[in-house]
């Protein structure tokens, strides 16, 4: 693999790899206005968009600016459907095969075949692996401050020249970090923005490998655990990775950050893990209950959408099989006014 993304843009600046970014860009998008409009001259529109590309002439549009509250308050920005081809684009055709295949094993998100589900089983693996060494070993889990919202632009910016030295595709780097609003972070809904926090906390994944030496390390985005001995080591590595990111890219842990005694199992992308077995969350045992209430009010006054809630509670099944959970699952199908046999329960 080449240390550096060179002699690329115009390469891969072709009219069927931006058709195939549409195609991505585009799934599940339903009827959206911009994808809509974006449609009605499809292919002409997709020779406009590469003429930008190739003539220097590309300016991202504005973004559209709304807030979630689910699991918390987050600023959402989304731009315009052609500037999310870009992206698409971007991140096929670059980030992804030249810059992912750099990161460690155990960094678990934006990782076509890793997820959620393999940062939990790694670290279920490697719990096991400590309990061998030793009975009694300390977890320290972190996560960052804010972290979307405090990632430095030009410290972003110098680490994607490290990977980089294609002129034109970095410059249409510089757009996607810093065409915003924003004077500090990354916006929150660009396709870029996950990966570009995924290579920005690349550079704490090494120096925690490289430099501390640390074996049972793993990292879900801003989330990360770490497996050690004793309460002493953990203190000390709590302390030189706050430094690290305090002097090196300008970040903080969260207060929540801490330590203690693997026997009180580990909280990490949505189960309690132990050593033999996993639980769910009391959080999401909660939004169930609370989903289940509102189901069975709307079945008694005959408004259910009844394909919705097979799709939902199928999706809770879902989460729930990698659990041990089935007294749970079971006593919550009891409890649901409607069901069919498209509803499962394990």
């Amino acid at each position: 693999m080449c240390k550096t993304i060179k002699k690329s843009f115009a390469l891969k600046l072709t009219f069927d790899n931006l058709m195939s970014a549409y195609e991505r860009a585009s799934k599940n998008k339903g009827n959206k206005k911009d994808l809509l409009s974006f449609n009605i001259d499809l292919e002409t529109n997709i020779v406009n968009l590469l003429n930008e590309l190739k003539n220097n002439k590309y300016k991202q549009g504005k973004y559209r600016t709304f807030t979630i509250y689910e699991p918390k308050e987050r600023v959402i920005k989304v731009l315009p459907f052609k500037d999310r081809i870009v992206q698409q684009w971007y991140i096929e055709e670059f980030i992804k095969p030249f810059i992912v295949p750099r990161f460690i094993y155990t960094n678990c998100a934006c990782i076509e075949s890793k997820g959620t589900l393999f940062a939990v089983n790694i670290t279920q693996k490697y719990m096991r692996k400590m309990k061998r060494i030793c009975n009694d070993y300390y977890v320290l889990k972190c996560d960052i401050k804010k972290y979307f919202y405090n990632i430095d632009k030009d410290i972003l910016f110098n680490i994607m020249k490290k990977y980089i030295t294609d002129k034109r595709l970095f410059e249409l780097t510089g757009i996607f970090i810093y065409e915003d609003d924003l004077d500090i972070g990354i916006p929150i809904g660009n396709y870029t923005s996950q990966y570009f926090a995924n290579i920005y906390l690349n550079e704490l994944d090494k120096y925690v490998k490289e430099e501390l030496k640390i074996k049972y390390y793993i990292r879900y985005m801003d989330d990360f655990i770490i497996l050690l001995k004793t309460k002493e080591e953990c203190k000390k590595i709590k302390d030189k990775i706050e430094h690290y990111l305090n002097n090196e890219l300008k970040l903080e842990l969260n207060i929540k950050s801490r330590y203690y005694p693997s026997k009180m199992g580990i909280n990490f992308c949505g189960y309690i893990i132990y050593e033999t077995h996993k639980l769910i969350r009391k959080r999401s045992k909660n939004k169930v209950k609370r989903s289940i209430k509102v189901w069975n009010k709307l079945y008694s006054l005959n408004k259910l959408d009844k394909f919705k809630i097979i799709l939902s509670w199928n999706s809770f099944i879902g989460y729930f099989k990698h659990a041990n959970s089935h007294n749970f699952t079971v006593k919550m199908f009891k409890s649901l006014y409607y069901t069919n046999d498209k509803m499962k329960i394990n």
